[in-house]
Protein backbone atom coordinates (compact mmCIF):
# COMPACT_ATOMS: atom_id res chain seq x y z
CA UNK A 1 0.00 0.00 0.00
CA UNK A 2 2.67 2.68 0.73
CA UNK A 3 4.57 1.92 -3.22
CA UNK A 4 0.56 3.09 -3.94
CA UNK A 5 0.66 5.90 -1.92
CA UNK A 6 3.86 7.12 -3.53
CA UNK A 7 2.89 6.38 -7.33
CA UNK A 8 -0.41 8.59 -5.81
CA UNK A 9 1.91 11.41 -5.10
CA UNK A 10 4.30 11.30 -8.69
CA UNK A 11 0.99 11.46 -10.21
CA UNK A 12 -0.73 14.05 -8.32
CA UNK A 13 2.53 15.61 -9.12
CA UNK A 14 2.66 14.86 -12.47
CA UNK A 15 -1.14 16.07 -13.29
CA UNK A 16 -0.13 19.26 -11.76
CA UNK A 17 2.72 19.83 -14.26
CA UNK A 18 0.86 18.88 -17.41
CA UNK A 19 0.06 22.48 -18.70
CA UNK A 20 1.15 21.69 -21.93
CA UNK A 21 0.03 18.56 -23.87
CA UNK A 22 3.16 17.49 -26.27
CA UNK A 23 1.51 16.35 -29.71
CA UNK A 24 3.13 14.33 -32.45
CA UNK A 25 5.45 16.66 -34.97
CA UNK A 26 4.86 16.35 -38.25
CA UNK A 27 7.20 14.04 -40.25
CA UNK A 28 10.39 15.77 -41.46
CA UNK A 29 10.58 16.13 -45.11
CA UNK A 30 13.80 16.18 -46.71
CA UNK A 31 14.60 19.29 -49.38
CA UNK A 32 14.03 18.41 -52.78
CA UNK A 33 17.04 17.37 -55.21
CA UNK A 34 20.51 18.08 -53.87
CA UNK A 35 19.48 21.38 -52.27
CA UNK A 36 21.75 21.62 -48.88
CA UNK A 37 19.47 22.46 -45.64
CA UNK A 38 19.88 25.69 -44.19
CA UNK A 39 17.57 28.88 -44.22
CA UNK A 40 15.23 27.57 -47.53
CA UNK A 41 14.50 29.93 -50.46
CA UNK A 42 13.01 29.12 -53.50
CA UNK A 43 16.98 28.41 -54.85
CA UNK A 44 16.77 25.31 -52.06
CA UNK A 45 13.91 23.58 -52.91
CA UNK A 46 11.59 22.53 -55.84
CA UNK A 47 8.55 24.21 -56.90
CA UNK A 48 5.53 24.19 -54.98
CA UNK A 49 2.90 21.67 -56.19
CA UNK A 50 0.68 23.34 -58.99
CA UNK A 51 -2.77 24.45 -57.23
CA UNK A 52 -5.43 26.16 -58.45
CA UNK A 53 -4.92 28.63 -61.34
CA UNK A 54 -4.63 32.15 -60.12
CA UNK A 55 -6.97 34.83 -61.79
CA UNK A 56 -4.76 36.39 -64.26
CA UNK A 57 -5.64 40.41 -65.28
CA UNK A 58 -4.89 41.63 -68.97
CA UNK A 59 -3.01 44.75 -68.85
CA UNK A 60 -1.97 47.31 -71.44
CA UNK A 61 1.74 47.24 -72.06
CA UNK A 62 3.79 47.48 -68.74
CA UNK A 63 5.77 50.18 -68.30
CA UNK A 64 8.91 49.13 -66.79
CA UNK A 65 10.07 51.14 -63.58
CA UNK A 66 13.79 52.31 -63.05
CA UNK A 67 15.82 50.31 -60.75
CA UNK A 68 16.34 52.05 -57.73
CA UNK A 69 19.18 54.12 -57.43
CA UNK A 70 21.35 54.81 -54.20
CA UNK A 71 21.06 53.25 -50.84
CA UNK A 72 18.59 51.83 -48.90
CA UNK A 73 16.05 53.67 -46.83
CA UNK A 74 13.76 52.98 -44.06
CA UNK A 75 10.02 53.86 -44.25
CA UNK A 76 8.26 54.54 -40.61
CA UNK A 77 4.94 53.60 -39.75
CA UNK A 78 3.32 54.73 -36.68
CA UNK A 79 -0.25 53.34 -35.51
CA UNK A 80 -2.28 53.65 -31.78
CA UNK A 81 -0.85 49.91 -31.59
CA UNK A 82 2.39 50.03 -32.77
CA UNK A 83 5.55 51.47 -34.86
CA UNK A 84 6.74 49.59 -37.34
CA UNK A 85 10.22 50.51 -39.58
CA UNK A 86 10.13 49.09 -43.28
CA UNK A 87 13.62 48.88 -45.35
CA UNK A 88 13.50 49.75 -49.32
CA UNK A 89 15.88 46.67 -48.80
CA UNK A 90 13.78 43.50 -50.01
CA UNK A 91 10.72 45.70 -48.86
CA UNK A 92 11.04 43.88 -45.65
CA UNK A 93 10.27 44.39 -41.89
CA UNK A 94 13.11 45.48 -39.97
CA UNK A 95 11.43 46.48 -36.84
CA UNK A 96 7.75 46.54 -34.93
CA UNK A 97 7.15 47.81 -31.50
CA UNK A 98 4.23 47.04 -29.39
CA UNK A 99 3.09 50.50 -27.55
CA UNK A 100 0.34 49.07 -25.11
CA UNK A 101 2.71 45.97 -23.61
CA UNK A 102 5.72 47.08 -21.85
CA UNK A 103 8.86 44.91 -21.17
CA UNK A 104 8.61 45.16 -17.35
CA UNK A 105 5.89 46.81 -15.55
CA UNK A 106 5.88 50.09 -13.82
CA UNK A 107 6.86 53.77 -15.67
CA UNK A 108 10.44 52.45 -17.22
CA UNK A 109 8.93 49.83 -18.95
CA UNK A 110 9.23 50.07 -22.74
CA UNK A 111 7.77 48.95 -25.58
CA UNK A 112 7.70 45.22 -26.49
CA UNK A 113 9.93 44.48 -29.51
CA UNK A 114 9.08 41.92 -31.75
CA UNK A 115 11.18 42.75 -34.36
CA UNK A 116 14.92 44.46 -34.84
CA UNK A 117 17.15 43.67 -37.03
CA UNK A 118 19.98 45.24 -38.94
CA UNK A 119 21.11 42.84 -41.18
CA UNK A 120 19.40 43.03 -44.44
CA UNK A 121 19.48 39.32 -45.04
CA UNK A 122 16.84 38.69 -41.52
CA UNK A 123 14.48 41.31 -42.15
CA UNK A 124 11.18 39.84 -42.01
CA UNK A 125 8.45 39.46 -45.16
CA UNK A 126 11.19 39.02 -47.44
CA UNK A 127 10.33 37.94 -50.98
CA UNK A 128 12.32 35.52 -52.84
CA UNK A 129 12.05 33.86 -56.59
CA UNK A 130 14.47 32.74 -58.23
CA UNK A 131 13.05 31.68 -60.86
CA UNK A 132 11.46 35.45 -61.50
CA UNK A 133 14.89 36.80 -61.05
CA UNK A 134 13.72 38.22 -57.58
CA UNK A 135 16.44 38.36 -54.74
CA UNK A 136 15.31 39.05 -51.01
CA UNK A 137 17.15 41.63 -50.36
CA UNK A 138 16.70 43.80 -54.19
CA UNK A 139 16.20 47.57 -53.52
CA UNK A 140 12.77 48.33 -54.20
CA UNK A 141 11.31 52.29 -55.01
CA UNK A 142 8.99 53.58 -52.69
CA UNK A 143 7.14 57.01 -52.36
CA UNK A 144 7.19 59.18 -48.56
CA UNK A 145 9.04 58.31 -46.24
CA UNK A 146 6.42 58.55 -42.90
CA UNK A 147 2.92 56.75 -42.58
CA UNK A 148 0.97 58.31 -39.44
CA UNK A 149 -2.41 56.64 -38.71
CA UNK A 150 -4.66 57.05 -35.79
CA UNK A 151 -8.07 56.06 -35.58
CA UNK A 152 -9.90 53.90 -38.16
CA UNK A 153 -7.85 55.49 -40.66
CA UNK A 154 -6.39 53.69 -43.30
CA UNK A 155 -2.81 53.84 -45.26
CA UNK A 156 -0.82 52.34 -47.81
CA UNK A 157 2.88 51.55 -48.63
CA UNK A 158 3.35 50.43 -52.05
CA UNK A 159 7.23 48.77 -52.68
CA UNK A 160 7.87 48.42 -56.44
CA UNK A 161 11.36 46.59 -58.03
CA UNK A 162 12.25 44.90 -61.51
CA UNK A 163 13.86 42.00 -62.15
CA UNK A 164 16.29 40.82 -64.91
CA UNK A 165 13.70 39.35 -66.84
CA UNK A 166 11.60 42.58 -66.74
CA UNK A 167 9.18 41.03 -64.32
CA UNK A 168 8.22 44.00 -61.98
CA UNK A 169 7.03 42.76 -58.86
CA UNK A 170 5.11 45.20 -56.64
CA UNK A 171 4.15 44.94 -52.58
CA UNK A 172 1.45 46.64 -51.27
CA UNK A 173 1.16 46.67 -47.54
CA UNK A 174 -2.30 47.84 -45.74
CA UNK A 175 -2.46 49.77 -42.23
CA UNK A 176 -5.38 50.48 -39.99
CA UNK A 177 -4.41 53.26 -37.18
CA UNK A 178 -6.72 50.63 -34.53
CA UNK A 179 -5.62 47.06 -36.24
CA UNK A 180 -2.22 44.61 -35.68
CA UNK A 181 -4.04 42.86 -39.19
CA UNK A 182 -1.77 44.35 -42.14
CA UNK A 183 -3.13 43.50 -45.52
CA UNK A 184 0.16 42.21 -47.93
CA UNK A 185 -0.43 41.80 -51.73
CA UNK A 186 2.40 40.73 -53.96
CA UNK A 187 1.63 41.36 -57.69
CA UNK A 188 3.67 39.83 -60.11
CA UNK A 189 3.66 42.05 -63.80
CA UNK A 190 4.96 40.65 -67.09
CA UNK A 191 6.80 42.83 -68.70
CA UNK A 192 8.89 40.94 -70.62
CA UNK A 193 8.23 38.43 -73.89
CA UNK A 194 7.60 34.95 -72.57
CA UNK A 195 5.56 33.40 -69.69
CA UNK A 196 6.88 33.19 -66.08
CA UNK A 197 5.88 30.49 -63.68
CA UNK A 198 7.17 30.28 -60.35
CA UNK A 199 5.75 30.11 -56.73
CA UNK A 200 6.64 33.05 -54.35
CA UNK A 201 8.43 32.67 -51.58
CA UNK A 202 7.49 34.98 -48.57
CA UNK A 203 10.37 34.36 -45.66
CA UNK A 204 10.07 34.91 -42.40
CA UNK A 205 12.83 35.60 -40.06
CA UNK A 206 12.36 34.87 -36.11
CA UNK A 207 15.63 35.69 -34.28
CA UNK A 208 15.65 32.92 -31.09
CA UNK A 209 16.36 33.90 -27.78
CA UNK A 210 17.86 32.51 -24.87
CA UNK A 211 14.98 31.12 -23.31
CA UNK A 212 15.81 30.86 -19.95
CA UNK A 213 17.28 34.50 -20.02
CA UNK A 214 13.75 35.62 -20.97
CA UNK A 215 12.17 34.68 -17.75
CA UNK A 216 8.11 33.25 -17.85
CA UNK A 217 7.55 35.33 -21.26
CA UNK A 218 9.39 32.04 -23.28
CA UNK A 219 7.84 28.84 -21.37
CA UNK A 220 6.42 28.61 -25.05
CA UNK A 221 8.60 29.56 -27.79
CA UNK A 222 8.66 28.26 -31.21
CA UNK A 223 6.65 28.15 -34.62
CA UNK A 224 3.23 26.82 -35.00
CA UNK A 225 1.23 25.92 -38.11
CA UNK A 226 -2.56 25.57 -38.60
CA UNK A 227 -2.56 22.80 -41.41
CA UNK A 228 -4.61 19.57 -41.84
CA UNK A 229 -7.37 20.52 -39.47
CA UNK A 230 -4.73 20.97 -36.46
CA UNK A 231 -2.25 22.78 -35.16
CA UNK A 232 1.53 21.82 -35.74
CA UNK A 233 4.03 22.89 -33.20
CA UNK A 234 7.68 22.32 -33.67
CA UNK A 235 10.66 22.48 -31.34
CA UNK A 236 13.48 24.50 -32.26
CA UNK A 237 16.26 22.29 -31.24
CA UNK A 238 14.65 19.49 -33.38
CA UNK A 239 14.96 22.28 -36.28
CA UNK A 240 18.94 22.61 -35.76
CA UNK A 241 19.29 18.93 -36.94
CA UNK A 242 16.11 18.82 -39.82
CA UNK A 243 13.87 20.90 -41.69
CA UNK A 244 10.13 20.36 -41.44
CA UNK A 245 7.68 20.81 -44.21
CA UNK A 246 4.22 21.23 -44.23
CA UNK A 247 1.96 21.01 -47.60
CA UNK A 248 -1.55 20.30 -46.83
CA UNK A 249 -4.44 22.76 -46.47
CA UNK A 250 -2.36 25.35 -44.65
CA UNK A 251 -4.55 28.23 -42.70
CA UNK A 252 -1.77 30.11 -41.23
CA UNK A 253 2.08 29.80 -39.84
CA UNK A 254 3.32 31.63 -36.32
CA UNK A 255 6.13 31.83 -34.38
CA UNK A 256 5.39 32.89 -30.76
CA UNK A 257 6.12 32.92 -26.96
CA UNK A 258 3.72 32.91 -24.00
CA UNK A 259 1.89 36.11 -24.92
CA UNK A 260 2.80 37.66 -27.83
CA UNK A 261 3.33 36.08 -31.94
CA UNK A 262 3.85 37.20 -35.38
CA UNK A 263 1.72 35.19 -38.31
CA UNK A 264 0.96 34.99 -41.36
CA UNK A 265 -2.56 34.20 -42.90
CA UNK A 266 -3.29 32.55 -46.29
CA UNK A 267 -6.07 34.59 -48.17
CA UNK A 268 -7.72 32.10 -50.81
CA UNK A 269 -4.99 29.73 -51.00
CA UNK A 270 -2.35 31.64 -50.77
CA UNK A 271 -0.36 29.69 -48.54
CA UNK A 272 0.92 25.88 -50.65
CA UNK A 273 3.92 25.18 -48.58
CA UNK A 274 5.54 26.26 -45.52
CA UNK A 275 8.81 24.60 -44.71
CA UNK A 276 10.55 25.48 -41.65
CA UNK A 277 14.15 25.11 -40.39
CA UNK A 278 17.26 26.69 -38.16
CA UNK A 279 20.12 27.77 -40.24
CA UNK A 280 21.99 29.16 -37.03
CA UNK A 281 21.86 28.56 -33.24
CA UNK A 282 20.10 32.37 -33.33
CA UNK A 283 18.20 32.03 -36.20
CA UNK A 284 14.81 30.27 -37.14
CA UNK A 285 13.15 30.84 -41.23
CA UNK A 286 9.11 30.27 -42.07
CA UNK A 287 9.56 29.65 -45.81
CA UNK A 288 6.15 30.48 -46.59
CA UNK A 289 5.40 29.40 -50.66
CA UNK A 290 2.70 30.05 -52.79
CA UNK A 291 0.95 27.95 -55.12
CA UNK A 292 2.61 28.60 -58.82
CA UNK A 293 1.73 31.58 -60.46
CA UNK A 294 1.52 31.86 -63.95
CA UNK A 295 1.71 35.23 -65.78
CA UNK A 296 1.78 35.27 -69.48
CA UNK A 297 3.44 38.40 -71.37
CA UNK A 298 1.77 41.70 -71.14
CA UNK A 299 -0.13 40.46 -67.70
CA UNK A 300 -0.53 40.19 -64.03
CA UNK A 301 -1.53 38.39 -60.81
CA UNK A 302 -1.67 38.75 -57.13
CA UNK A 303 -1.04 36.91 -53.93
CA UNK A 304 -2.98 38.35 -51.00
CA UNK A 305 -1.74 37.42 -47.33
CA UNK A 306 -3.06 38.97 -44.07
CA UNK A 307 0.05 39.29 -41.26
CA UNK A 308 -0.51 39.88 -37.67
CA UNK A 309 2.06 41.01 -35.02
CA UNK A 310 0.81 41.34 -31.69
CA UNK A 311 -0.80 40.00 -28.63
CA UNK A 312 -2.09 36.54 -28.17
CA UNK A 313 -4.86 37.99 -26.63
CA UNK A 314 -7.99 35.33 -26.90
CA UNK A 315 -10.79 37.82 -28.45
CA UNK A 316 -8.28 40.00 -30.73
CA UNK A 317 -7.36 36.71 -32.39
CA UNK A 318 -10.89 35.13 -32.32
CA UNK A 319 -11.87 38.74 -34.16
CA UNK A 320 -8.90 37.59 -37.02
CA UNK A 321 -10.37 34.94 -38.32
CA UNK A 322 -8.64 31.83 -39.66
CA UNK A 323 -8.94 30.18 -36.15
CA UNK A 324 -6.08 32.15 -35.37
CA UNK A 325 -7.03 31.67 -31.21
CA UNK A 326 -5.87 28.05 -31.59
CA UNK A 327 -2.31 29.50 -31.56
CA UNK A 328 -2.95 29.28 -27.59
CA UNK A 329 -2.64 26.08 -26.44
CA UNK A 330 -4.81 24.76 -23.73
CA UNK A 331 -4.11 21.33 -24.83
CA UNK A 332 -7.27 19.11 -23.88
CA UNK A 333 -9.04 21.30 -21.87
CA UNK A 334 -9.78 24.13 -24.34
CA UNK A 335 -13.35 23.96 -24.25
CA UNK A 336 -13.53 24.63 -20.67
CA UNK A 337 -10.35 27.06 -20.59
CA UNK A 338 -11.95 29.85 -23.59
CA UNK A 339 -15.08 30.18 -21.91
CA UNK A 340 -13.22 30.70 -18.23
CA UNK A 341 -10.71 33.75 -20.00
CA UNK A 342 -14.04 35.22 -21.35
CA UNK A 343 -15.81 35.16 -18.23
CA UNK A 344 -12.37 36.48 -16.09
CA UNK A 345 -12.36 39.22 -18.89
CA UNK A 346 -16.30 39.93 -18.59
CA UNK A 347 -15.52 39.97 -14.08
CA UNK A 348 -12.25 42.22 -14.82
CA UNK A 349 -14.65 45.03 -16.22
CA UNK A 350 -16.81 45.48 -12.69
CA UNK A 351 -13.81 44.50 -10.29
CA UNK A 352 -11.16 46.66 -12.43
CA UNK A 353 -9.14 43.68 -10.77
CA UNK A 354 -8.05 40.54 -12.17
CA UNK A 355 -6.60 39.38 -8.97
CA UNK A 356 -10.88 39.82 -7.30
CA UNK A 357 -11.78 38.70 -10.56
CA UNK A 358 -10.16 35.05 -9.95
CA UNK A 359 -11.38 34.71 -6.32
CA UNK A 360 -14.77 35.57 -7.81
CA UNK A 361 -14.60 32.42 -10.46
CA UNK A 362 -13.14 30.24 -7.87
CA UNK A 363 -16.14 31.39 -5.22
CA UNK A 364 -18.23 30.52 -8.40
CA UNK A 365 -17.20 27.01 -9.15
CA UNK A 366 -16.97 25.99 -5.89
CA UNK A 367 -20.43 26.90 -5.04
CA UNK A 368 -21.60 25.27 -8.25
CA UNK A 369 -19.61 21.51 -7.67
CA UNK A 370 -20.62 22.23 -3.63
CA UNK A 371 -23.41 19.39 -3.71
CA UNK A 372 -20.80 16.69 -5.64
CA UNK A 373 -17.92 17.95 -2.93
CA UNK A 374 -20.39 17.56 -0.04
CA UNK A 375 -21.14 14.16 -1.36
CA UNK A 376 -18.03 13.25 -1.51
CA UNK A 377 -16.63 14.63 1.97
CA UNK A 378 -19.58 12.93 3.28
CA UNK A 379 -19.22 9.40 1.77
CA UNK A 380 -15.26 9.48 2.86
CA UNK A 381 -16.78 10.05 6.31
CA UNK A 382 -18.83 7.24 6.36
CA UNK A 383 -16.16 5.18 5.12
CA UNK A 384 -14.35 6.13 7.96
CA UNK A 385 -16.88 4.85 10.56
CA UNK A 386 -16.95 1.84 8.97
CA UNK A 387 -13.62 1.16 8.97
CA UNK A 388 -13.23 -0.59 12.72
CA UNK A 389 -16.13 -3.27 10.87
CA UNK A 390 -14.18 -3.28 7.65
CA UNK A 391 -10.78 -4.66 9.84
CA UNK A 392 -12.90 -7.04 11.97
CA UNK A 393 -14.00 -8.76 8.35
CA UNK A 394 -10.71 -9.00 7.11
CA UNK A 395 -9.34 -10.82 10.00
CA UNK A 396 -11.94 -13.26 10.13
CA UNK A 397 -11.61 -13.71 6.30
CA UNK A 398 -8.19 -13.41 6.05
CA UNK A 399 -8.42 -16.74 4.40
CA UNK A 400 -10.70 -16.58 2.22
CA UNK A 401 -10.37 -13.58 -0.04
CA UNK A 402 -13.88 -14.58 -2.11
CA UNK A 403 -15.71 -14.31 1.67
CA UNK A 404 -14.47 -11.32 2.41
CA UNK A 405 -14.79 -9.40 -0.75
CA UNK A 406 -19.04 -10.51 0.03
CA UNK A 407 -19.02 -9.58 3.41
CA UNK A 408 -17.41 -5.95 2.78
CA UNK A 409 -20.09 -5.59 0.00
CA UNK A 410 -22.97 -6.73 2.30
CA UNK A 411 -21.55 -4.00 5.27
CA UNK A 412 -21.73 -1.72 2.20
CA UNK A 413 -25.31 -2.33 1.38
CA UNK A 414 -26.35 -2.68 4.87
CA UNK A 415 -25.37 1.26 5.53
CA UNK A 416 -26.01 2.39 2.47
CA UNK A 417 -22.35 3.19 1.41
CA UNK A 418 -21.01 3.79 -2.39
CA UNK A 419 -17.41 2.73 -2.07
CA UNK A 420 -16.72 4.96 -4.88
CA UNK A 421 -18.83 8.10 -4.04
CA UNK A 422 -15.54 9.79 -2.68
CA UNK A 423 -13.85 9.57 -6.04
CA UNK A 424 -16.21 10.30 -8.64
CA UNK A 425 -17.60 13.63 -7.64
CA UNK A 426 -13.90 14.78 -7.48
CA UNK A 427 -13.53 13.22 -10.91
CA UNK A 428 -16.10 15.33 -12.09
CA UNK A 429 -14.77 18.59 -11.00
CA UNK A 430 -11.09 17.97 -12.22
CA UNK A 431 -11.29 19.21 -16.38
CA UNK A 432 -12.87 22.37 -14.82
CA UNK A 433 -10.13 23.14 -12.29
CA UNK A 434 -7.53 22.30 -14.82
CA UNK A 435 -9.49 24.20 -17.36
CA UNK A 436 -9.19 27.60 -14.94
CA UNK A 437 -5.65 26.48 -14.34
CA UNK A 438 -4.33 26.47 -18.01
CA UNK A 439 -6.72 29.60 -18.32
CA UNK A 440 -4.47 31.64 -15.90
CA UNK A 441 -1.63 30.22 -17.09
CA UNK A 442 -1.14 31.35 -20.39
CA UNK A 443 -3.45 34.32 -19.74
CA UNK A 444 -1.89 37.92 -21.51
CA UNK A 445 -4.39 39.67 -19.51
CA UNK A 446 -2.54 38.79 -16.22
CA UNK A 447 0.25 39.89 -17.53
CA UNK A 448 1.74 42.96 -15.35
CA UNK A 449 -1.59 42.99 -13.52
CA UNK A 450 -1.09 44.32 -9.79
CA UNK A 451 -3.43 42.80 -7.35
CA UNK A 452 -2.77 44.44 -3.83
CA UNK A 453 0.01 45.16 -1.71
CA UNK A 454 3.00 43.21 -2.90
CA UNK A 455 1.85 41.77 -5.75
CA UNK A 456 2.40 43.94 -8.84
CA UNK A 457 2.21 41.57 -11.11
CA UNK A 458 -0.06 38.39 -11.49
CA UNK A 459 1.75 36.56 -14.39
CA UNK A 460 5.23 36.49 -11.65
CA UNK A 461 5.69 34.82 -8.80
CA UNK A 462 5.17 36.24 -5.34
CA UNK A 463 8.37 38.25 -4.78
CA UNK A 464 8.21 37.05 -0.90
CA UNK A 465 7.19 33.76 -1.18
CA UNK A 466 4.25 35.03 1.43
CA UNK A 467 1.31 33.67 -0.80
CA UNK A 468 2.39 30.15 -1.45
CA UNK A 469 3.69 29.02 2.06
CA UNK A 470 0.31 30.40 3.46
CA UNK A 471 -0.92 28.08 0.16
CA UNK A 472 1.12 25.30 1.70
CA UNK A 473 -0.12 25.36 5.25
CA UNK A 474 -3.71 25.63 4.05
CA UNK A 475 -3.56 22.77 1.98
CA UNK A 476 -1.79 20.59 5.25
CA UNK A 477 -5.03 21.87 6.99
CA UNK A 478 -7.00 20.89 4.72
CA UNK A 479 -5.55 17.12 4.49
CA UNK A 480 -5.58 17.06 8.43
CA UNK A 481 -9.63 17.90 8.44
CA UNK A 482 -9.93 15.10 5.21
CA UNK A 483 -11.26 11.81 6.31
CA UNK A 484 -9.42 8.91 5.18
CA UNK A 485 -9.09 5.29 4.89
CA UNK A 486 -5.36 4.65 5.05
CA UNK A 487 -2.91 3.34 8.07
CA UNK A 488 -1.07 5.80 10.15
CA UNK A 489 2.39 5.46 7.44
CA UNK A 490 0.32 5.80 4.65
CA UNK A 491 -0.97 9.11 6.28
CA UNK A 492 2.04 10.37 7.11
CA UNK A 493 3.44 9.98 3.27
CA UNK A 494 0.37 11.74 2.45
CA UNK A 495 0.94 14.81 4.69
CA UNK A 496 4.48 15.43 2.36
CA UNK A 497 2.39 16.38 -0.40
CA UNK A 498 1.48 19.99 1.24
CA UNK A 499 5.30 20.46 1.30
CA UNK A 500 6.16 19.11 -2.48
CA UNK A 501 3.29 21.29 -3.46
CA UNK A 502 4.62 24.35 -1.53
CA UNK A 503 7.93 24.20 -3.40
CA UNK A 504 6.55 23.90 -6.95
CA UNK A 505 4.40 26.82 -6.13
CA UNK A 506 6.86 28.80 -5.26
CA UNK A 507 7.92 29.87 -8.68
CA UNK A 508 4.39 29.58 -10.53
CA UNK A 509 2.67 33.14 -11.30
CA UNK A 510 0.70 34.57 -8.36
CA UNK A 511 -2.60 34.43 -10.00
CA UNK A 512 -2.20 30.96 -10.12
CA UNK A 513 -1.14 30.51 -6.22
CA UNK A 514 -4.33 32.83 -5.21
CA UNK A 515 -6.38 30.48 -6.88
CA UNK A 516 -5.27 27.55 -4.97
CA UNK A 517 -4.93 29.50 -2.09
CA UNK A 518 -8.68 30.99 -1.79
CA UNK A 519 -10.08 26.95 -3.34
CA UNK A 520 -8.06 25.51 0.27
CA UNK A 521 -9.42 28.32 1.85
CA UNK A 522 -13.02 27.45 1.00
CA UNK A 523 -12.36 23.62 0.74
CA UNK A 524 -11.54 23.72 4.36
CA UNK A 525 -14.82 25.95 5.43
CA UNK A 526 -17.03 23.54 3.43
CA UNK A 527 -15.27 20.58 4.82
CA UNK A 528 -15.74 22.58 8.64
CA UNK A 529 -19.42 22.38 7.98
CA UNK A 530 -19.94 18.64 6.29
CA UNK A 531 -17.85 17.20 9.74
CA UNK A 532 -20.13 19.50 11.97
CA UNK A 533 -23.14 18.05 9.73
CA UNK A 534 -22.30 14.37 9.87
CA UNK A 535 -21.90 14.90 13.40
CA UNK A 536 -25.12 16.04 14.04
Amino acid sequence: MEKRTIIAILLSIGVLYAYSFIFPPAKPVPPAGNAKQGAVTSATVAAAPQAAPLAASAAAPIAVPAAPAGAARDITVDTDLYSAVFSTQGAGLKKLVLKKYKDVAGAKGQGIVLVNETAANRYNLLSDSRELGLNPTALYNVSGSVLKLTGANKGTLDFTTTTPQGIVFKKTYSFSGDAYRIQLTEQVQNGGTAQVAAPLHLLQNSRVVDQKAGGGRYEVYGPSTLTDNAVKSEKLDSLLKTPVQFDKNIVWSAFADKYFMESVIAEKGSIAQVRLSRPSTDASVRDIVSPTVTVAPGQSTAINYAVYYGPKDLDILKAQGSRLEEVIDYGWFAPIAKPLVVFLKFLYKYTGNYGIAIIIITCILKLVFFPLTHKSYKSMKDMQKLQPKMTELKEKHKNDRDAMNRAVMELYKTHKVNPLGGCLPMLVQIPVFFGLYRSLMYSIELRHAPFYLWITDLSAKDPYYVTPLIMGATMFIQQKMTPTNMDPVQAKMMLMLPVVFTFMFLNFPSGLVIYWLVNNVLTIAQQMYINKSVAD
